[in-house]
Formats: structure tokens, sequence, C-alpha cells
């Protein structure tokens, strides 16, 4: 049974308002002692460094980029002080974010959308989730996730070999077919080997030469920018 203990928090948010009505909800609870609010990257490093909290609570984007500082701190603190769970709040469900955060290892780590917090039982279960070491995904992105995954399966860029993908990769940066080759370790006939069957793949196979390695690129650079 878990120790039903007083979980220490830092709590990370640039909005004054938004902090200060967080940090009401939070503590009316009992069991949650908010150490300290931060709103900054810096700010919240200094502040675990200072109160060894047993998790925190951050927004995605503070000063000074207002991008994903909230993410750099997480990775930085389980860097840093690897018992200290981390939850991750986003406005919105992007994959691209919950992967960034997520890809090395979710020990300890969540990611949950803003509008949870309006149900303070959630995020207090998610901040004693990771500071366990246990890890929580909110349920919409779950489903951005899926959604993601279902885009690459119907998308004809799905029915490429991981080889071939390589190949459109590198063509994306410009290389020819012997830079290719170089760089993968192929003969140049292996590379266009790789290419004809892309092409063909991607339905690509009436085009003239130039035209089909553009559109391949193009197709390339969409996925990417969706995934």
């Amino acid at each position: 049974m878990y120790d039903a203990r007083v979980l220490r928090v830092v709590f990370a948010e640039d909005n004054y308002l938004v902090r200060e009505g967080t940090v009401a909800l939070l503590q009316e609870l009992g069991d949650i002692e908010v150490v300290a609010t931060a709103e900054s990257l810096d700010g919240l490093l200094g502040a675990v460094a200072s109160h060894a909290p047993d998790a925190v609570l951050t927004d995605i984007r503070m000063p000074p980029t207002g991008t994903d500082e909230g993410i750099r701190a997480a990775k930085t603190i389980r860097h840093d002080h690897p018992a200290i769970g981390v939850v991750v709040l986003s406005q919105y469900a992007d994959e691209d974010y919950a992967y960034e955060l997520l890809k090395d290892g979710a020990e300890g780590l969540g990611y949950l959308l803003k509008e949870r917090v309006a149900n303070v039982e959630e995020v207090v279960r998610a901040l004693e989730e990771v500071s366990r070491g246990g890890s929580v995904l909110d349920p919409k992105v779950v489903e951005a996730l899926v959604a993601a995954k279902d885009r690459m399966a119907h998308s004809p860029l799905g029915l490429l070999t991981d080889r071939e993908r390589e190949v459109l990769s590198l063509m994306a940066q410009g290389m020819n077919n012997a830079a290719i080759a170089k760089a993968l370790f192929l003969t140049d006939r292996a590379v266009e080997k790789h290419i004809n069957s892309m092409f063909h793949k991607l339905g690509l196979t009436e085009e003239h030469d130039v035209h089909r390695r553009v559109m391949a690129v193009l197709a390339f650079l969409r996925e990417t920018d969706q995934g």
C-alpha cells in the first residue's frame, strides 16, 4: 500500500494567475506541499536543486524561449536527480513533444494536458506515480500517437523498407546516388536498385527521374512535418 506521506512538489508556470490558482488547488488536498514555484527554466532547475522535491509539475512552455523548456527541464532533472519524478503539462495533445520527452525512457516521467488541472486529484495521482518511478501519459496524447502511427501505416512511405527510407532521407538532404552509396557503404548499383523500388512503391514510375526525386523528397518532408 502506498505511504500516504505528504508529497513535496515544485511547480513551474510563467502565468501568475494559473500558477497561483493551481497551487491553491493542489494544497487544498492536504497531501501535497508545494515547496517552491518557478516562472522559467533556470528558476525551475534552481528550485529543484535547492528543495530536492519528490516530484515536479511543469508547464511545457516557459521563458526564455516559450517552446519546450518543460521537456528540457524534465530531461535535465531526470539526469541530475533520478529520484525526482516530473510531470509535464501541455496545452495540446502533441505527439512530437510526448515522443521527445519519453524517447530515452519513460521512468519517472509524465505528460498531461493542462485541462487535467481542473481535476486536481488526477494531477496528484500522476505526481505520486512519477515520484515512485512510474510513468503517466494522457489518454488524448495516446490517441494522437495512435493516429500518427495509423497515418504512417496508410501512407505509401509505410511500404518502404528501412534501407529505402535511409536512401530517401539522404536524398532529401540533396545527395546524389554516388554520395548516398558512400554514406551507406553500398554500391552505386545497389543504391539505384533501392531508388527504383522506392519510386515504384510511391507510384512515381512514369515520371522523369529528376521529377521523381523531387516528388519522393516532398512526400518524405511532408510526413516528417506531420509526424
